[in-house]
């Protein structure tokens, strides 16, 4: 099946889903299925949820709200309130079941009170063969997701974001701040704070696609091999060690191997990672 025939089995789904909630993050995937929800549907028909909790960076919330705004769709924010459930704050392996588990919930009982038919996630088809927890959330409670049954990879969102128009595009994941935090460190609003501050710090140095790798005492950054001399070429230097460790880190590191995306999962086992799918 080719991309046109792949954004044709999308509109299809959507037409018979009729009216949607879409759980709306800012990012690429969620964007795409946004405007195509809103052009396919009408307006009247789509509702957005973005959730704006702790977990949140909040750097992508002005972005998101904007977008919507240009869609002329619905924007609900909420905050499921991730930190008081205790299987989320002890940063298991299944950390992302427990958070998804009570967005679905929220999402489920936004729609029935809206009259909106359905709540679709943006999940991609790439997301399926990848470690996500939270996919099991979406089985158990029901979720549909329109560009994964439509076969569209994340490669194919890009493709057709840019037809569109949109400005996501091109912008890189920008996963929850709980995703930076190494498991079974405990998931609290200060580290949360320490990596969102950390990172907003950085992204003055020219960086697109990094992260800041909470091990505790430690921050490990994560860039492109070819943006680590930005990092640690003087004065860069001195003032990242020097803001970082004012935020409570007592070492700051650069990772040589480079970013990579969910780099933390290679801190678990086999049997783990079967277990939390």
């Amino acid at each position: 099946m080719n991309i046109q025939d792949k954004y044709r089995s999308l509109k299809q789904i959507l037409k018979k889903l009729r009216s949607v909630v879409v759980a709306y993050s800012g990012g690429v995937d969620s964007t795409f299925l946004l405007k195509v929800a809103v052009d396919t549907l009408g307006a009247e028909n789509v509702l957005a949820c973005i959730s704006a909790g702790v977990v949140e960076p909040k750097h992508v919330l002005k972005r998101a709200k904007k977008i919507a705004r240009d869609f002329g769709v619905r924007l609900l924010t909420i905050d499921v309130d991730e930190l008081n459930d205790p299987g989320f704050a002890a940063n298991k392996a299944d950390r992302c079941f427990h958070c998804k588990s009570h967005l679905c919930q929220e999402l489920l009982d936004i729609a029935g009170k809206s009259g909106l038919k359905n709540v679709v996630f943006g999940t991609n088809i790439d997301d399926l063969a990848d470690f996500r927890p939270g996919n099991r959330a979406m089985k158990i409670f029901g979720i549909r997701s329109p560009l994964a049954e439509a076969g569209l990879t994340k490669k194919d969102i890009r493709t057709l974001s840019r037809k569109l128009g949109l400005e996501t595009a091109d912008v890189p994941a920008s996963p929850c701040l709980a995703s930076r935090i190494s498991y079974g460190l405990e998931i609290t609003e200060k580290r949360l704070n320490q990596v969102e501050q950390a990172e907003d710090f950085l992204r003055r140095f020219g960086l697109v696609e990094f992260r800041v790798r909470h091990h505790d005492s430690i921050a490990r950054i994560e860039v492109s091999p070819n943006d680590i001399p930005k990092l640690t070429t003087e004065p860069a230097r001195s003032k990242i060690v020097k803001k970082l460790k004012s935020l409570g880190f007592k070492f700051v590191t650069v990772d040589l191997q480079g970013f990579r995306s969910g780099s933390l999962n290679e801190l678990l086992s086999e049997n783990e990672m079967q277990n939390s799918l």
